[in-house]
């Protein structure tokens, strides 16, 4: 069983990720090496697909995250004593 304490900290890593990684993704889109030449307009370079992945998977890693965390911190909840 996860104690509260590490359920909150699996809650606010996935949001984290959740939160962070978008921004990160705009830098991509807006960074030149993504692009053949005019952004969006010009096909993607190897270096927009990398990081594509590696946003996709941290974000969807933190959705996990998240939900695992949520899900032990509403049983940690529900199986401590009431005072």
């Amino acid at each position: 069983m996860i104690s509260q304490r590490a359920a909150r900290l699996l809650v606010v890593a996935g949001l984290f990720n959740v939160f962070v990684w978008p921004r990160f993704a705009k830098a991509v889109v807006e960074d030149d090496r993504a692009w053949a030449g005019e952004h969006w307009a010009s096909a993607p370079q190897p270096f927009f697909w990398v990081h594509a992945v590696l946003i996709v998977t941290a974000m969807t890693l933190g959705v996990i995250v998240v939900v695992v965390g949520a899900k032990a911190h509403r049983a940690a909840r529900l199986s401590s004593p009431s005072d």
